[in-house]
């Protein structure tokens, strides 16, 4: 590991312990920043409400260090919409948001039109689907941001359970985002879950970023912000376990090909040779093969976004 890593696992790694709800309070009032939470969600109806319901109370109606709760939803056919409204979020549909430009299915398009739907000076996204959420979660990733003007993006940590096995989760993290970053940005080697949903950062990084559409999202945000601000204004914060639905192996294998056509996009700035995927599903006459595409877009910078542009001076 590098030295420059090691020093920064020892200042910029922290558990929620570190920063005390009060303390974290103390320096929202004094700075006067606000903070919105984002959770994307495309068919969450278990899960989304208790997310919102739990955020809203402890960090909402206990003590002001939420402003706002948006969901937006991708498409979903269940009832996410009307669980998560219930609870108390606003919920604004994917297609609603810049309509001049169609929507195409993905996590980072909809964490990338979120910043035109919400007004926080800190934007702090959650993924949808946790279990036994604690708000932890929220206010760990959220008070580095508060407390330390020197820090722009924080990304939780957490352990993975798999099944009964602890720490076994996120395969997609161990098999291909890992070792990539290790051998080609080996300053983000520090991070414990560099795909993690659960993530905050200032809206002036935010809106500076492309956003590639789909699975490779974190990844490259990850490293964009690393070549944009530097690696001491990264940080992580240990904020126990996540519980999650785990999707299975041909759905990771489709994760790991987003991400590494996003890192090829970084390392070269050139073009796939072929972008999709090909997997095999035993069917009546044996292996059947079934081909996917590989997300190819990545949404500019918001910055560069009339409409987003306008909503500033205005």
């Amino acid at each position: 590991m590098l030295e420059e890593v090691e020093r920064w696992l020892a200042t910029r790694s922290w558990s929620v312990t570190d920063r005390p709800l009060h303390r974290v309070l103390s320096a929202k009032r004094a700075t006067g920043q606000s903070v919105s939470v984002v959770l994307p969600a495309l068919n969450e109806e278990e899960t989304v409400g208790d997310i919102v319901a739990i955020i809203r109370h402890d960090l909402m109606q206990q003590v002001p260090l939420v402003d706002e709760i948006v969901v937006v939803d991708s498409g979903s056919t269940d009832r996410t919409s009307e669980v998560a409204a219930a609870a108390g979020a606003r919920v604004v549909h994917r297609d609603a948001i810049l309509p001049r430009i169609p929507a195409v299915p993905g996590k980072g398009e909809v964490l990338w039109r979120s910043l035109l739907v919400t007004s926080g000076d800190i934007v702090c996204f959650i993924d949808a689907d946790l279990r036994e959420f604690s708000s932890d979660f929220v206010s760990g990733i959220v008070g580095p941001l508060l407390t330390d003007p020197g820090v722009d993006l924080v990304k939780g940590m957490y352990d993975r359970p798999l099944g009964g096995a602890a720490g076994q989760g996120g395969r997609v993290t161990e098999l291909m985002a890992r070792p990539l970053l290790n051998m080609h940005w080996p300053q983000l080697a520090g991070f414990v879950q560099p795909l993690g949903g659960e993530y905050a950062a200032r809206r002036g990084l935010l809106e500076q970023l492309p956003f590639p559409v789909g699975y490779g999202v974190e990844l490259g945000m990850l490293v964009d912000a690393l070549h944009l601000v530097g690696l001491d204004a990264l940080a992580q914060v240990d904020v126990g376990v996540r519980k999650h639905r785990h999707q299975d192996g041909q759905a990771l294998g489709r994760m790991a090909a987003a991400i590494y056509r996003t890192a090829q996009l970084r390392l070269a700035r050139g073009h796939l040779i072929r972008p999709s995927l090909t997997q095999f599903e035993r069917g009546a006459d044996g292996f059947e093969p079934r081909t996917y595409s590989v997300d190819m877009e990545e949404r500019p910078p918001m910055a560069e976004i009339a409409e987003y542009a306008a909503r500033k001076v205005a």
